[in-house]
């Protein structure tokens, strides 16, 4: 699919829209693989060397929330020994990421052989988008204001609607984000605990992927990855901070309708396309 003339755009402007892709869809509930693959189409970005990239760019956003959470993440591992409040975030953050931990060991290569395709990802979309809506119709009742106040069986309760997002498309922050809503945490803590769980989660499943693929890394293609890298970072730390103040005053019914209809036209364009 060339839209425009995407596919002949220079190597590096590709690279920069493809970063900023990912950083501006990787936190929030709207799945940041369905919108690569379908920006990696229309820019003709594709091959084993494109998928490395892919990985590689997440580093980016994860290193935005890094360097959002700098000082929580630094006090809680610098004062864990002391602070009981500090071992607690830590304890939830390794619950919240051993069940997809677990998961993905085992089912890492028939995830990417079976469920790595444009349907499977349309899909994806559209049911995620109806169980936000049908989340939202439900209001969960809020017990939780604080993700320091969360307890052990909440954050473990999170990593298994964590294990969700192994289905490309559904969004790993969607279904953690709306898991720890259902489970009583205000929507501000359920987004910054998905934001904190998305270190340990993503550094690992990233660094796994990156040796995977390690064979088709080439010096020459540095420029490529550092410039989605450096776009992916900054488009994350901009769009993390709106998501919160966003979320603070409003439901997730936008990012719902969003996921039905971007879902929808995937399947619209599966159908009357070759992808």
């Amino acid at each position: 699919m060339d839209l425009v003339g995407f596919t002949t755009l220079h190597p590096l402007v590709k690279a920069a829209v493809l970063g900023v892709v990912e950083g501006a869809t990787e936190f929030l509930p709207v799945s940041s693989t369905g919108h690569l693959i379908v920006a990696g189409d229309l820019l003709g970005f594709d091959g084993p060397a494109a998928k490395t990239f892919e990985i590689f760019i997440q580093l980016g956003a994860i290193l935005a929330i890094v360097w959002l959470y700098r000082a929580r993440l630094v006090h809680a591992v610098s004062t864990a020994a002391r602070d009981p409040k500090s071992r607690r975030l830590l304890w939830s953050l390794f619950l919240g990421f051993l069940p997809a931990a677990a998961v993905g060991l085992v089912a890492h290569d028939a995830i990417k052989r079976y469920l790595f395709n444009p349907l499977t990802v349309a899909v994806a979309f559209v049911v995620g988008g109806l169980i936000i809506l049908a989340i939202e119709r439900w209001r969960p009742v809020v017990t939780i204001h604080s993700v320091d106040d969360m307890p052990p069986r909440t954050a473990l309760g999170v990593g298994f609607a964590q294990v969700l997002s192994l289905v490309p498309g559904t969004s790993r922050s969607g279904a953690t984000i709306m898991g720890a809503f259902c489970l009583g945490l205000s929507r501000k803590a359920a987004a910054e605990f998905s934001f904190l769980l998305a270190v340990p989660t993503m550094v690992v499943a990233t660094g796994f992927d990156l040796v995977a693929s390690r064979s088709t890394l080439s010096l020459a293609d540095a420029p490529v990855f550092l410039v989605g890298f450096g776009f992916a970072f900054l488009s994350a730390l901009v769009v993390v901070r709106a998501f919160l103040s966003f979320v603070a005053r409003h439901t997730f019914v936008p990012f719902a309708w969003y996921r039905i209809a971007f879902g929808l036209l995937l399947l619209l364009a599966y159908r009357h396309a070759s992808w």
